[in-house]
């Protein structure tokens, strides 16, 4: 969250991130226990194999979305993303309102994000352990969120090996399941669409369009991980755009083939009963039936380890987002206090934990689909709207903010993608029915205001005390936003010194 100064780099954030290595990142974070446990999420909502729908158009709104980061990314590359644009371009009127409501709203949709990773490894162990009850399910959801909290318990300086090997077998799992599934391809399941499956006259058609943009979109999340890492991207008006395009297309092939070659094997017919294995853990059975029982059970295996690992780096990055902020002072000075022995944040540890419960309660009560729609509406009105806003008031207000990467054909992308995220939000009522998520995401976001103005009173900040206006990447001197200190002479000789950086 605390992002460099752009006249004085932190001499630990090296610009050292190139375009494969911000590609992998970018899909490292895409990647993970989603496509296992959201292809029958999308049969369902879409009510037949016209599913495939869901990815294509949630990679065309991650793709929207993605240049408003590249282009927000490449003009401020500093550590911090949402946080450092809506700073920049809501200070006129609100000060720091938008960077604490960013905040305020990042410690509810991470941990929600999370706890369909317990959902999802709940649902795995379902197939090795058959007769688990539906108390044993809540029992070992729980148990494994209270041990993943003890885990982070400590010093931890490190998890870069850790998240090495988990997207290793990550990946390798993804692409066993994929290959096995062309080795018994049935097409006519696959392409034997329900009566009305393409009307689009018809108002159930939309709702379950909604309800899949909004699952695929769940799934294509982390599209914008290198934007949070802009202190350590090299040239980023050139690594930004790419590593987000190619991310983005690389896993829209992944998972349409993934897609397709599920419903090949797995009639969706059957992923409608959620309590089948081909809902629970579909990617089990498509081995099961292909290549035996044992390779499912170890493939299985390797989905539940997945599934944990991911859920502790997640905690452990999530719980560092208020930390950060409440040690810039825009946040609860509580929230910055850290362990006296281990040095870790225990207030942000401890409250997403919480709430990661909460979330997998919710999700085992409802459904998966129901608990992606509660994370995702949370995250429309103050990050993705929002930034889409700070494009706008940026280009009007700091007009001459260098700008490497200037959005094609601007501003359609940005209005695409707000579009997309207005039908999300829109359809979440009726895709969640009975828990209301546009009203309950409004009372946050209100009680979020009624927070940070408790804050600003007790910091004399506006609208209590005087609005502090500061342009800090107007005046950046453009080679430090472009390279190292220790690589611009280098860079320089070499001819990558040069302000355009446009792809």
């Amino acid at each position: 969250m605390t992002e460099q100064h752009p006249n004085h780099p932190h001499p630990h954030l090296r610009r050292r991130i190139g375009v494969v290595q911000a590609t992998a990142i970018n899909m490292s974070q895409m990647c993970g226990i989603g496509p296992f446990i959201t292809i029958p999420a999308m049969v369902v909502v879409f009510g037949g194999p016209q599913a495939i729908l869901g990815w294509v158009f949630g990679a065309l709104l991650a793709l929207c979305d993605g240049l408003v980061w590249a282009e927000l990314g490449a003009a401020m590359p500093g550590s911090g993303g949402t946080y450092v644009y809506l700073r920049e371009a809501f200070q006129y009127r609100t000060g720091r309102l938008m960077p604490f409501l960013f905040v305020w709203t990042a410690i509810l949709f991470i941990p929600l994000i999370m706890s369909t990773g317990v959902y999802g490894f709940v649902s795995y162990l379902r197939y090795l352990w058959p007769s688990m009850t539906t108390a044993e399910s809540y029992v070992v959801g729980l148990v494994a969120v209270v041990l993943i909290v003890a885990l982070l318990w400590r010093r931890i300086d490190s998890i870069g090996k850790m998240t090495e090997i988990l997207w290793a077998i990550m990946i390798g799992t993804l692409l066993t399941v994929i290959a096995a599934s062309y080795t018994h391809f049935n097409a006519s399941q696959v392409f034997t669409f329900p009566a009305h499956a393409f009307d689009l006259t018809r108002g159930g058609f939309w709702i379950g369009f909604a309800g899949g943009l909004t699952i695929g979109i769940y799934d294509y999340l982390g599209y914008n991980t290198t934007a949070y890492l802009g202190a350590e991207v090299k040239r980023p008006g050139v690594t930004l755009p790419r590593s987000i395009v190619y991310a983005v297309l690389a896993m829209m092939v992944v998972y349409l083939a993934m897609q397709i070659g599920v419903l090949g094997v797995v009639n969706w017919h059957q992923m409608l009963n959620s309590n089948s294995e081909a809902y629970t853990s579909v990617a089990s059975l498509v081995l099961q039936r292909t290549v035996g029982s044992t390779a499912a059970k170890i493939v299985t295996v390797f989905i539940l380890i997945t599934a944990f690992t991911s859920i502790l780096a997640g905690l452990l990055a999530g719980s560092r987002v208020p930390y950060d902020a409440a040690r810039d002072g825009v946040f609860f000075r509580s929230f910055a206090k850290l362990h006296p022995k281990h040095e870790f944040p225990v207030i942000g540890l401890l409250t997403m934990g919480v709430i990661t419960a909460a979330g997998f309660v919710i999700g085992e009560l409802t459904s998966l689909s129901v608990l992606i729609q509660l994370l995702t509406v949370v995250m429309v009105l103050v990050q993705a709207l929002a930034q889409i806003a700070a494009l706008f008031v940026l280009r009007r207000r700091q007009p001459q903010l260098r700008r490497p990467y200037r959005m094609a054909l601007y501003p359609l992308p940005a209005l695409i993608a707000g579009l997309g995220w207005v039908v999300i939000y829109a359809y979440s009522d009726k895709n969640a029915p009975g828990l209301h998520p546009i009203e309950l995401s409004l009372l946050w976001v209100v009680v979020g205001i009624a927070a940070f103005l408790l804050w600003a009173r007790s910091k004399r900040q506006w609208p209590f005390g005087p609005k502090v206006v500061e342009e800090q990447y107007l005046n950046a001197d453009p080679k430090l936003l472009e390279f190292d200190e220790e690589d611009l002479s280098t860079a320089v000789a070499a001819g990558d010194g040069r302000s355009d950086t446009r792809p």
